[in-house]
């Protein structure tokens, strides 16, 4: 595993523990555990955390860093309606990858589901100019994740 998968598994670990929806953690103290740089914290957080994966983040500055994660969703249907309004016009197969490993996590689709999402969605499906390629499928995941049952 990379140090940037171990860290946001830390991090989902916090939620499980406390069965909360609400995770407090100190960037320095956190890089020091893992013996890394506190950018790379910052890094997990912003890459792993973000809106549209279904987490509100709180940052302030000062002593240490001190960081509020909050998880957002309630129902499935509102974790996705979540998603949908927080991805931007534009998304990467990355960033696709990241919220199917996400929605496997917490069971919001099925496997079945996820591959098909990954593959309607694939550099192999979408031989576009790259200048439209994320905005297609953005579009095209959206649209399919609205649709599902």
């Amino acid at each position: 595993m990379r140090m940037s998968d171990v860290i946001e598994e830390f991090i989902k670990e916090l939620f499980e523990e406390d069965q909360s929806n609400l995770v407090e953690i100190q960037r320095n103290e956190l890089a020091q555990q893992f013996n890394c740089v506190p950018s790379q914290i910052n890094y997990v957080i912003s890459t792993r955390f973000k809106p549209s994966q279904g987490y509100y983040v709180e940052s302030k500055r000062g002593g240490g860093g001190n960081i509020r994660i909050k998880k957002i969703n309630n129902t499935k249907s509102d974790y996705i309606m979540h998603i949908i309004n927080n991805i931007d016009k534009k998304i990467t197969v990355n960033e696709i990858d990241i919220l199917l490993s996400d929605f496997l996590t917490y069971n919001i689709i099925t496997e079945q589901q996820a591959k098909l999402l990954k593959v309607a969605t694939s550099d192999n499906v979408l031989k576009l100019d790259i200048d439209i390629k994320d905005e297609v499928r953005a579009r095209i995941f959206k649209n399919m994740l609205l649709n599902l049952d």
